[in-house]
């Protein structure tokens, strides 16, 4: 099938939506699949106000179209509600093709953090933008729970994964000159992740953010004592600092799901969470962390926790389940006759 993805969220971005596109792409191809990626890497961008590190593209409307009729997609998927994302949904409503969305970032919620528009504007501008989707392609049963209470009709509910041979257990000597307990946060460094909720904490040892982002600085200042690190070294210099840790530290209260948190129990690391979206999902009963509205309780407790428990329950999140299904959830273009005048375009090119 030729999937098309058109996604604001890409790389050289370091995040969790990046993470799992990247790996569902690398999945489909795997499986015989012909997948267009459309990014901002490919367009004229302009940084994000306040987050500089995010691009956005501008000007792209054109140049989307072209590439979306020259490829001629059996089904598009998109995934980020931004500059590209609007284009390609736009692009589908005019040809009356059918797409599917997704619904990773509560973007509402983000928004609201970082210039105080108003809530309940920001959500319904949300929905109306997942509304004639297909399919709105929920990350965890709470968040499913959540849209669907918020009126969304076609929100379905939509597994992560977790590359378990990638992020398994092993030394833990990363940050070997550090005083332990080591208590680790890894992901970004944005104001809507609550991390002085962690940052603040009294807790023995040491404290550790590993991730970069337009509050780092800042934090740097008001917290000294915290160790700030940059994995540049790709995912073996990641799981070499959860594997450092003993314990994982998520402060965040907004995240639908929280990737990170399976990376460090597939490391065999222990979470300490909220009690709020994402964590219950992660964790579930499974005994492999603390949620408690104690952060500090949960941190300290989490730290009795057998790493054997953690990495059993990551091994249960599956990457084949999380593609089979995505592509279950697509909806594909009936019209092959809408397709035609772009094979067309393209044998002539040939």
């Amino acid at each position: 099938m030729r999937i098309a993805i058109v996604t604001d969220a890409w790389y050289p971005q370091r995040n969790g939506v990046v993470r799992v596109l990247g790996t569902l792409h690398d999945r489909l191809v795997a499986r015989g699949h012909e997948v267009l990626v459309v990014s901002p890497d490919q367009f004229f961008t302009v940084p994000m106000p306040t987050y500089s590190e995010i691009r956005l593209a501008l000007f792209a409307k054109a140049r989307v179209g072209r590439m979306l009729d020259a490829f001629a997609p059996e089904a598009v998927h998109i995934p980020t509600e931004g500059p590209l994302g609007k284009v390609a949904r736009a692009w589908c409503l005019r040809r009356g093709h059918p797409f599917t969305t997704a619904y990773h970032t509560k973007f509402p919620e983000y928004v609201h953090a970082r210039t105080r528009l108003p809530l309940p504007l920001l959500r319904t501008w949300i929905r109306r933008f997942h509304a004639p989707s297909q399919a709105v392609l929920a990350p965890s049963p709470s968040v499913f729970r959540e849209l669907t209470a918020e009126g969304y009709g076609n929100v379905v509910e939509w597994s992560h994964g977790v590359d378990v041979d990638t992020f398994r257990p092993g030394p833990k000597d990363f940050f070997a000159a550090l005083p332990r307990p080591i208590f680790l946060y890894v992901g970004r460094v944005t104001v809507d992740k609550n991390l002085p909720a962690y940052l603040a904490l009294d807790l023995p040892g040491s404290k550790v953010v590993v991730g970069d982002g337009p509050s780092r600085a800042d934090y740097m200042k008001r917290f000294p004592a915290v160790t700030f690190h940059i994995a540049d070294g790709g995912d073996t210099e990641l799981a070499a600092c959860y594997n450092a840790a003993d314990a994982f530290v998520f402060p965040s209260r907004t995240d639908t799901f929280g990737l990170v948190m399976l990376e460090a129990l597939a490391c065999g690391v222990p979470v300490a969470a909220f009690p709020v979206t994402g964590p219950t999902d992660v964790l579930g009963d499974s005994g492999a962390g603390v949620l408690d509205e104690d952060l500090r309780a949960a941190a300290l407790a989490a730290l009795e926790i057998p790493p054997e428990r953690c990495r059993a329950h990551a091994c249960g999140f599956s990457w084949e389940t999380v593609t089979d299904q995505f592509l279950g959830f697509l909806a594909p273009l009936d019209a092959a006759a809408d397709r035609e005048p772009a094979r067309r375009r393209r044998a002539g090119a040939a």
